[in-house]
């Protein structure tokens, strides 16, 4: 089936989005070519990344904890990608689905809501136990980054009091069942922005800070893991 016309960065990644999208040419890359390709999007509360695969000629099982708000479906009829979305609630840490279902699983900014590294790695093995051998996982999600980061966060960030962040290299272990693992590190001064075009801004300046700044200083880590 020919390609559908790729939908706006916006509409795929929401928020912070010249940082988030980083992650799409490396998963671009390794998305499995053949067709027909089964996904599962998890964590998807506003459906872009089951958009950004669905363009792509992918079914995807759309899942998130909670119900879907309407304009989440709506989003995707209007690109007219309904036909290639189903919707299920779905808890990671206990996928209802068997093993070896999927070709791909995509999730972004999920598992740091999970609150612990316990819960992270039955998440993370949940994800490996859903897809078939040679199967990809496509992620994303938010790390420490840097002491002012953590600070600013505990005073601004109403969520950042449960949040588990990631450490990297620190938590590499919760991809240890994964026959390959390939990740990057960005984002830096992004978070701070207070509004889309000021996060955009910031982060055109991150790319610059990036190569003068430790990378335990990230504030996005991105990746693909192999079964």
């Amino acid at each position: 089936m020919p390609q559908t016309q790729m939908p706006a960065l916006r509409d795929v990644l929401q928020w912070e989005v010249r940082t988030w999208s980083r992650a799409l040419p490396l998963w671009a890359r390794d998305l499995p070519a053949q067709r027909p390709l089964k996904a599962l999007a998890v964590g998807e509360r506003e459906g872009g990344l089951a958009l950004w695969l669905a363009a792509q000629g992918v079914d995807v099982t759309c899942t998130d904890l909670n119900p879907f708000p309407a304009a989440m479906r709506a989003l995707h009829e209007r690109y007219k990608l309904s036909e290639r979305i189903t919707y299920a609630q779905a808890d990671v840490t206990a996928l209802e689905f068997p093993s070896g279902t999927f070709d791909v699983v995509v999730f972004k900014s999920v598992i740091g809501a999970l609150g612990s590294k316990e819960r992270q790695a039955v998440a993370i093995k949940e994800t490996q136990r859903v897809l078939r051998p040679g199967g990809v996982l496509l992620f994303a999600e938010n790390l420490s980054g840097s002491s002012l980061h953590g600070y600013l966060r505990k005073r601004f960030v109403r969520w950042a009091t449960y949040w588990r962040y990631l450490c990297w290299p620190e938590d590499a272990d919760l991809f240890s069942s994964f026959s390959r693992v390939e990740v990057a590190r960005t984002g830096l001064l992004a978070p701070f922005g207070r509004s889309e075009w000021q996060r955009d801004l910031l982060a055109r300046l991150d790319r610059l800070l990036e190569l003068v700044t430790p990378a335990a200083w990230r504030t996005v880590l991105y990746g693909v893991c192999t079964k």
